[in-house]
C-alpha cells in the first residue's frame, strides 16, 4: 500500500515526465503498484493532489517565518514582505510542477480553483497580521474598509504568483521588485494619511454642528 506522500511524489514525477495528467486513476495506480482504493483513501482526484501541494507550500512558508526569532520584532508590513519573499523562494524548489499546475488556470482577479484551499489559510494569516497592526496603530482603523484589507492582500497574492510564474529574469529579481513595490504601496494605503484626518475633522464638525453654532 502506498502512503499519501508516495502517491503525491508518483503523481509529480508522472506529470513532469509526460507533461500531462495520467489518463485515469486506474492506469496511474497500476504503474504505482497500488490500488484505486488506496488512492481514494487520500485523494478524491488528481486535482486534489495539486491543491494539497499548494496548501502544503503555503503552510510551510507561514510556519517557517513565524518560527524566526526576528518575527516578533517585525512590523505588519515586514511580516507580509517576509511571507512573499519566503513563499516565492520555496516555489523555486518546485517551479516545474508549480508552472504545470498553473498553465490551465485563469489567473485573473477571481481565485483559480487550484488555489481554493490556499485562500482561507492565507486570509487567516493576513487577518492576524492586520489585526495586530490595527491594535498597535500601525494601520488605520477605517470603518468598513478595514475588513477589506485582507482582500487587497489576497489580490497581491494572485498578482505576485502570476508575476513569478512568468518571470524570466536572472534570480527572479523582477519578482522581488514586484513584491517590494506591491506590498509597500498596499501598506501605504492601509496606514493613516491626511485623508483620514480630513474625514475625522468632517465627522467632528458634523457632530458639533459645524460653524452654525459658533459665537464670537
Amino acid at each position: 500500500m502506498a502512503t499519501a506522500d508516495q502517491i503525491k511524489k508518483g503523481y509529480i514525477d508522472y506529470v513532469l515526465t509526460h507533461g500531462e495528467k495520467p489518463k485515469s486513476v486506474y492506469s496511474f495506480v497500476k504503474k504505482l503498484k497500488t490500488t484505486e482504493t488506496n488512492f481514494y483513501e487520500f485523494y478524491a482526484a488528481f486535482e486534489s493532489i495539486e491543491k494539497s501541494i499548494w496548501v502544503e507550500l503555503t503552510v510551510e512558508t507561514i510556519n517557517t517565518i513565524q518560527q524566526q526569532e526576528v518575527w516578533q520584532q517585525y512590523s505588519s508590513r515586514d511580516r507580509m514582505l517576509s511571507f512573499f519573499y519566503s513563499f516565492t523562494e520555496l516555489l523555486k524548489q518546485h517551479r516545474s510542477f508549480i508552472i504545470y499546475t498553473l498553465k490551465e488556470q485563469r489567473m485573473g482577479l477571481s481565485t483559480p480553483q487550484i488555489l481554493s484551499g490556499v485562500k482561507p489559510i492565507f486570509e487567516n494569516f493576513a487577518d492576524e497580521i492586520i489585526n495586530e497592526g490595527l491594535e498597535s496603530g500601525e494601520l488605520a482603523n477605517r470603518k468598513f474598509f478595514s475588513k477589506r484589507y485582507k482582500d487587497a492582500l489576497w489580490a497581491q497574492f494572485l498578482f505576485i504568483t502570476r508575476f513569478w510564474a512568468n518571470d524570466d529574469s536572472a534570480g527572479f529579481e523582477k519578482t522581488d521588485e514586484a513584491i517590494e513595490k506591491g506590498i509597500q504601496v498596499t501598506f501605504d494605503l492601509f496606514q493613516r494619511s491626511p485623508i483620514d484626518n480630513l474625514f475625522e475633522y468632517g465627522k467632528f464638525l458634523s457632530r458639533n454642528g459645524g460653524f452654525k453654532e459658533m459665537r464670537f
